[in-house]
């Protein structure tokens, strides 16, 4: 028998719905009442308890790694980022991680796209003045008047970018890795220095890993870089953004507004500056949102757990 520690906040509430699978292959489950992830105490309490975990965005840390080491066999994360796994503490202690690549690429993208109608035709803006009896006309832009900057053109990036440009919009990347260049020819995208993107650009979309490259890429220095017109949006992760500057710049005016699916704490503390801004739109790290992607998800964590534990999954698809 494995006992898994299972944390991942999306498939929690449909736990019973797995339990035929997890039984079918002699698996016990221990599930503690998580709000949106574990942090590194929480994890360090089942310490040696578990032989594999599936987890959403929990703090396996280099010291919950040795702790829960020998037992621990592999860590199968719901979802695409692994940025809260120490992976090279998993693999001193040869622990496998599984993760879903390109698991919300269509969703994500979908939200960006969102974000920017939003701020372009002021939506929000115009219902709200509606609402309270105003009849103002609030001036909106047609987005092919605009520039994008995505800031890491991967699976997603390149998604938001074949969407802005059926919008007319002109689109500017940049990346620390080289771009296929057929990518490029097809969507007309311009590779360019971060510098020029922040400048040039009336959105920038931040769609890049978080790595030690990443950390606050977005900081007072950039900020200064930007135009006082421009929009700030993050899907991506909270840290890629430095919080603190980015309230500091909005309420300043140095830059128009922002839209943000991810904070650097989360869930967002209720003293946060940034719920009380009027230019600035918030959502609880839900740009994933898509039953069709989550129920793809789900199956392929728990196959990932399955492998991992050196179970043969192979007749997985004939159990869901």
């Amino acid at each position: 028998m494995y006992t898994i520690l299972f944390t991942a906040p999306y498939m929690i509430p449909f736990v019973d719905r797995f339990k035929p699978i997890f039984d079918k292959y002699n698996i016990h489950l221990i599930v503690p009442v998580v709000r949106e992830r574990m942090e590194e105490a929480d994890l360090l309490q089942y310490a040696g308890q578990f032989d594999g975990a599936i987890c959403g965005d929990d703090r396996y840390t280099s010291r919950v790694i040795h702790a829960c080491a020998p037992r621990l066999k592999v860590i199968s994360k719901w979802g695409t980022g692994i940025d809260s796994i120490d992976a090279n503490a998993c693999s001193r202690h040869s622990i496998k991680i599984g993760r879903t690549p390109n698991a919300f690429t269509t969703p994500v993208a979908d939200t960006v796209l969102g974000y920017m109608l939003t701020f372009a035709r002021r939506l929000p803006w115009m219902d709200r003045e509606m609402k309270n009896g105003k009849w103002e006309k609030i001036p909106g832009k047609s987005l092919s008047e605009c520039t994008l900057g995505v800031v890491g053109v991967g699976n997603v990036g390149k998604a938001i970018t074949r969407r802005a440009r059926a919008f007319g919009m002109k689109v500017l990347g940049n990346d620390i890795l080289e771009i296929d260049h057929v990518f490029i020819t097809e969507t007309g995208i311009e590779m360019t220095t971060l510098e020029t993107l922040l400048s040039d650009s009336d959105f920038i979309s931040i769609n890049c890993d978080l790595n030690p490259t990443s950390h606050h890429l977005i900081n007072a220095d950039t900020f200064a870089l930007m135009k006082p017109s421009a929009v700030l949006i993050n899907t991506a992760r909270g840290p890629i953004v430095e919080e603190k500057t980015l309230i500091e710049a909005l309420q300043a005016k140095r830059i128009a507004g922002a839209a943000l699916d991810v904070f650097a704490h989360e869930p967002l503390p209720l003293d946060s500056p940034l719920l009380k801004m009027d230019n600035v739109m918030l959502a609880p790290h839900n740009s994933n949102s898509s039953p069709a992607a989550w129920e793809r998800v789900h199956w392929n964590t728990i196959k990932n757990l399955l492998d991992g534990l050196g179970v043969d999954s192979k007749d997985l698809d004939h159990d869901k």
